[in-house]
C-alpha cells in the first residue's frame, strides 16, 4: 500500500500472514484473545508459539478463545478514519467467530457517533488462515493498483470464489472440544483411527478420511497439483508445530508450481487452540489477484 493511498486495509489475527509482510504492506491488525487455564493474552501479544502449544498440550482445561472487543476495532479504524481514509476490514467467517459480528456493531457505534463509520468496509472471507490472508492480500494489491473500497472487495471476493485451503489435522479430538467440529462431526467416532483432512467454506468442511500421516500427505500434493492445472501458482503452506512436514513439503510444492511461494507460516493461538498442534494447510490461487496490477 502506498503511503498516499487512500484506503486501508485492517484484517484480524486469525490470517496468519508472515508479520514482515503485513508490516511492509501497512495492513492494520486487531487481536483476537486466547485463554490457557484462565490466563487470557491477546493473540497478537504471544510470540513463543514453542510455550503457548506447550501449556496447551499441559493444560487439562484447554483454551477457550474470544474476538476482538468493539473498542479493539475502534482503536484500530479510528486513526486511519481521522486521516480521512476509507477502510476495507477483511475477518475470519462469522460462521466460526463472532469477530465479523463484533466489527459490525463497532462500525455502527461509529455510524450513531458520527465518526466517520460509513466510511469503513466491511468483508467476511468465510474462510480463516491463510485463506483470509490471501483475501487480504488480494484487497491490498488492488489498493497497490489505485483502486478504492469496491475495488479492494471485488478482488477479496475473486480469491474467496477460487480458492480451498486443505488442512491435514492429527486429530479432530481439539476441534470436538471447542465445538467448531462443523460438518466433521459425524467422524468423530473414528476419530482416533483417521488423519482427517478438512477446508473451512463458512465452517468447518470434511473433505476425505485417511488412514495415515503418509496418506494425507500425498492426497495434499495431490491436491496441489490440481490447483495447479487449474492455473493457479501463488502457493501457500501454514503449519502448526510441524516444521519437519514443511521441510518435507515444501520442495515438492516448488517443484509442483515451478515458482516460490506467497508465504509459508505457522498458524497462531486462536485457531490452533481449535485445531491442535500437527496441522499442514495448502492452498493456491492465481498470482494476478496478488499484484498491483
Amino acid at each position: 500500500m502506498t503511503a498516499t493511498s487512500e484506503t486501508a486495509v485492517v484484517c484480524d489475527s486469525c490470517q496468519y500472514l508472515p508479520p514482515e509482510m503485513i508490516a511492509a504492506k501497512g495492513i492494520g491488525v486487531v487481536s483476537l484473545y486466547v485463554s490457557v487455564d484462565g490466563q487470557q493474552e491477546a493473540e497478537l501479544q504471544v510470540t513463543d508459539y514453542d510455550d503457548f502449544y506447550s501449556r496447551l498440550r499441559q493444560s487439562s482445561g484447554g483454551a477457550t478463545t474470544s474476538q476482538p472487543s468493539l473498542g479493539d476495532f475502534i482503536d484500530a479504524w479510528q486513526p486511519l478514519l481521522d486521516q480521512g481514509k476509507e477502510i476495507v476490514s477483511i475477518h475470519l467467517s462469522a460462521a466460526i467467530s463472532g469477530t465479523f459480528e463484533a466489527a459490525n456493531q463497532a462500525r455502527t457505534r461509529l455510524i450513531d457517533e458520527g465518526k466517520g463509520g460509513e466510511r469503513i468496509h466491511l468483508y467476511d472471507s468465510e474462510m480463516a488462515c491463510g485463506a483470509t490472508g490471501l483475501c487480504v492480500l488480494a484487497a491490498a494489491a488492488a489498493i497497490e493498483a489505485g483502486g478504492g473500497p469496491t475495488e479492494a472487495i471485488a478482488r477479496a471476493k475473486e480469491v474467496r470464489e477460487t480458492l480451498r485451503m486443505w488442512f491435514a489435522v492429527d486429530t479432530l479430538e481439539y476441534l470436538r472440544k471447542g465445538g467448531r467440529i462443523g460438518g466433521a462431526s459425524a467422524w468423530i467416532g473414528s476419530a482416533l483411527k483417521i488423519k482427517p483432512i478438512l477446508t473451512i467454506d463458512r465452517e468447518i468442511v470434511p473433505v476425505e478420511r485417511v488412514r495415515t500421516r503418509a496418506r494425507s500427505l500425498e492426497r495434499i500434493r495431490g491436491y496441489a497439483r490440481q490447483l495447479h492445472e487449474s492455473g493457479a501458482d501463488a502457493w501457500v503452506i501454514q503449519h502448526i508445530q510441524d516444521p519437519e512436514t514443511v521441510a518435507i513439503l515444501e520442495p515438492d510444492l516448488r517443484e509442483i508450481f515451478g515458482c516460490e511461494p506467497a508465504f509459508i507460516s505457522e498458524i497462531g493461538p486462536v485457531i490452533g487452540a481449535h485445531v491442535g498442534p500437527g496441522l499442514i494447510g495448502v492452498g493456491a490461487v492465481s498470482w494476478a489477484l496478488l499484484e498491483a496490477n
